[in-house]
Formats: structure tokens, sequence, C-alpha cells
């Protein structure tokens, strides 16, 4: 009996340890500095990341950027912990140019790239010369340049890689598409420049610009963005931490009833 008694605490003694770690931070880590772009990425840090990581001790600093270029860097040279805003196309090839050691650990509900009205409402007003704004860093080109394939307004090279895609691989622009190639934060601004203009998800959002105001949006599904760490972090327990808070059970239904439309990450099917 007496066994059986000491045998019952220690496992009562263990299981509170183990809850207790549920809900407390990494001794190691007192702070966590988010680097988002601005706008959806950065309001589900502030109105349901932060909270969840503040209820288990960790303080959490948001920073926003307006470019695709610095939060890689920053992340890179440690005055970010964790950033979210990318693709993995985009992450692996910025990563091998600068020669990063970075590593994506979690998926993050993403708005798609999307063809929006400027001086055209619709596409069927498209006619021969249409001028047309895109993203001008070499992954969301591409992506762009699939899309106006999947439109038939371009037709790429067979076998092109769609993920590399460049103005030399097109084979023939059956629309004569003016493209007009923009940093991706200017694009919500370029609409009353041009007919249309290919808009990032998070910038046509943080623009005041609908989803739904969208007339194409891309098919693929590729594309759902990450947040990234350093890779020697990948395992420790903070990151971990933070991975847990997007996927759990708050944050899915926080951005199931905040950003419906949007692609969900492949783990949460």
């Amino acid at each position: 009996m007496r066994r059986f008694v000491i045998k019952a605490v220690a496992a009562s003694v263990v299981g509170l340890a183990l809850a207790g770690h549920v809900l407390a931070a990494d001794p190691a880590k007192k702070e966590i500095v988010i680097g988002t772009t601005v706008g959806d990425f950065g309001d589900m840090v502030k109105q349901s990341i932060k909270p969840q990581l503040e209820k288990q001790g960790y303080a959490v600093k948001l920073v926003e950027f307006t470019d695709y270029v610095r939060p890689n860097l920053a992340l890179q040279e440690g005055s970010l912990d964790v950033n979210v805003f990318q693709h993995k196309p985009y992450l692996d090839n910025f990563a091998k140019e600068h020669k990063l050691s970075l590593k994506e650990v979690f998926q993050v509900p993403t708005a798609p790239l999307g063809i929006y009205p400027g001086k055209l409402k619709s596409l069927k007003d498209a006619k021969a010369g249409v001028t047309l704004a895109a993203p001008n860093d070499p992954s969301n080109f591409a992506r762009a340049l699939v899309m106006l394939n999947d439109l038939g307004w371009v037709k790429l090279k067979p076998g092109v890689n769609p993920l590399t895609a460049s103005e030399r691989d097109i084979a023939d622009n059956v629309k004569k598409v003016k493209i007009v190639p923009l940093e991706a934060a200017q694009l919500p601004r370029s609409r009353s420049d041009v007919d249309f203009a290919v808009i990032n998800g998070n910038y046509a959002t943080s623009s005041g610009i609908k989803l739904t105001e969208a007339v194409y949006q891309e098919k693929s599904y590729a594309y759902v963005n990450w947040g990234v760490v350093r890779a020697a972090d990948a395992g420790k327990p903070w990151a971990k931490d933070v991975i847990a808070a997007y996927n759990s059970p708050a944050f899915k239904a926080y951005t199931k009833q905040k950003f419906a439309g949007y692609k969900l990450p492949q783990g949460w099917n």
C-alpha cells in the first residue's frame, strides 16, 4: 500500500510538471520578436498569437515591414526571432542568394495573389496592349506570369519551371500585355495608372482592398506562406511554443472567422 501511494504521488508530481511546461515560457528565452509584413500577418500576431504566448510568460514584440528584403536579413542577424511573410520558393531563392541559414517551421493562412481592377473593371474589357502592374521580385513575378498564362493572355514556353518563370519564358504575348514591374508595397497605389494590378493578398488587405474585389485569383496552392526561424533555433522550446500557437485550436477558430477565403495550412486539413 505504501509503495502504491509513493508511486501515485510521484506520478502526480510528474503530471503537474508536464502540465506546467505547457504553460511556462522557455526559461532561456524571455522575449520573442516576430517580424511580419504590414497587414493580416501582423494582425494575426497582435490579436491571437501574442496573447497566447504572453499567457505562457513570454514578452512578445511585433516588428512590421513594408518590403520583402529586410525581414530575412533581420532574422539572420538576430534582431528578429521569427518572421512571417513569405512562401517557400521565395525563401529558398533568397536564402541561397544571400547565404542565409533559415528554416520554415509552420504555415500560416494566406491571402492568394490576385489581379485587381485599375482603369479597367473587368477582364472582358482588356484589349491588346493592356497594362498590368506586377510584383518585381522574381518569385512573385513568376506567379504573375503563371496567372497570365492561365488566363490565356500569354503563352509560356513548354516545360518552363513555374517557380522561376521570367519574361524570357514568354513564347507568345497573346494580349500584347505591357507588364509594369513595381515593388509589392506600391502595387495598391498603382491601380490608377494601369489597367490592372497583380497584388499580393497581404498588401491588398492592408490597403483596404477586399479579396473579393479581385477579378482573378491564382489557382495554385503552392504559395501558402510560412513562419521562419534561424535553422539553429528550430528545435528550441520557445520555437516549439510559437509553432504550437500557430497551430492551436484558438488560432484556427480566429482565422476561420476573420480571414474567410484565405488558403489554409495543409496540416489543418
